[in-house]
């Protein structure tokens, strides 16, 4: 149970949550990059969810544009599908007509992408009206500098969006920079991860978003269980466990409540060794099934995170 929670923060959540338990449908939406496309993030999310609410729908939907935040998913339209309930036809158009100027720039990358999904949507958004009752905004490397960072800037953009159709802001805080490829033999510093976490908990207070507060279950998990890398030696990701202890956070903050006892035990990566899709980019199994420990460990550091920060943003 929650505590301490600023009065208008609790009554948004007393209003939100049991009308969430009772919804037997949930339509999501995960903006992201690779952080949510790995260990296909939102599916694991699903497969929670409905193993922790019987007879709930959690369908799921993702635009993930590898290694750009949430500024550069505005540039490429994102929002239109946010928005999708009451997008027009004249702010997809103008989103279509500035990116295929910016496809003329070899070195925009991500311009090509975005001018196909905005495309295909200017064709279809009158048949699909529905509106989101979740949308899951992940951050990365944009919200480090505190009150300057981007993330402070365009979560609201999306959140404003959302509160305009009745959907929840879920701020799913990555932590790209503390997680560890080995073992640990001694605890890193928790003051850089407070720091941001205090900036995080503003914002989610400011736009009424509930957090998924990644950099403080790493360190948790750090603290806890050092024996546990969180990313691989091979590719700067985060790995099975850390993907673990996410969706689990992320479970915690869609239905305030504990991930503990839920019988989701693996994750598969999507990206293998070369040549061998059976192993992951450090040569382990690319399916990573957890021991009855580790499973209990990893829900119950998710948990206990997700209370710390329930706790920071009372202050």
């Amino acid at each position: 149970m929650i505590k301490n929670i600023r009065p208008h923060y609790l009554l948004s959540l007393f209003l939100v949550l049991p009308l969430m338990a009772e919804q037997k449908e949930l339509n999501v939406l995960f903006v992201g990059n690779s952080y949510t496309a790995r260990h296909n993030l939102a599916d694991v999310v699903k497969q929670m969810a409905e193993a922790g609410n019987p007879g709930l729908t959690f369908n799921t939907t993702s635009v993930i544009y590898g290694g750009r935040t949430l500024s550069d998913h505005w540039r490429l339209g994102t929002q239109h599908i946010v928005n999708q309930h009451a997008v027009t036809e004249e702010k997809i158009q103008a989103t279509v007509d500035a990116l295929k100027g910016a496809v003329k720039d070899s070195k925009d990358r991500y311009a090509p992408a975005g001018l196909k999904r905005q495309s295909a949507l200017l064709k279809t958004f009158e048949l699909n009206r529905d509106k989101w009752d979740l949308i899951v905004l992940q951050s990365y490397r944009d919200d480090l500098k505190g009150e300057d960072s981007l993330y402070m800037q365009y979560a609201p953009k999306y959140a404003e969006l959302a509160k305009e159709q009745g959907a929840r802001v879920i701020l799913y805080v990555t932590t790209p920079t503390t997680q560890n490829a080995e073992p640990l033999t001694s605890t890193p510093d928790k003051a850089p991860i407070l720091k941001k976490s205090e900036s995080i908990a503003k914002l989610a207070n400011r736009i009424g978003a509930d957090v998924a507060p990644i950099a403080l279950v790493a360190h948790r998990s750090q603290t806890q269980r050092p024996d546990l890398p969180l990313r691989f030696i091979n590719d700067p990701h985060l790995n099975q466990t850390l993907s673990y202890m996410s969706a689990c956070t992320i479970y915690a903050a869609i239905f305030d409540k504990s991930p503990r006892g839920l019988p989701i035990s693996e994750v598969t990566d999507i990206r293998f060794l070369e040549g061998d899709k059976t192993k992951d980019r450090d040569g382990l199994p690319i399916t990573k099934v957890f021991s009855d420990k580790d499973r209990a460990d990893l829900q119950r550091i998710a948990w206990e995170s997700y209370q710390e920060f329930q706790k920071l943003r009372a202050l």
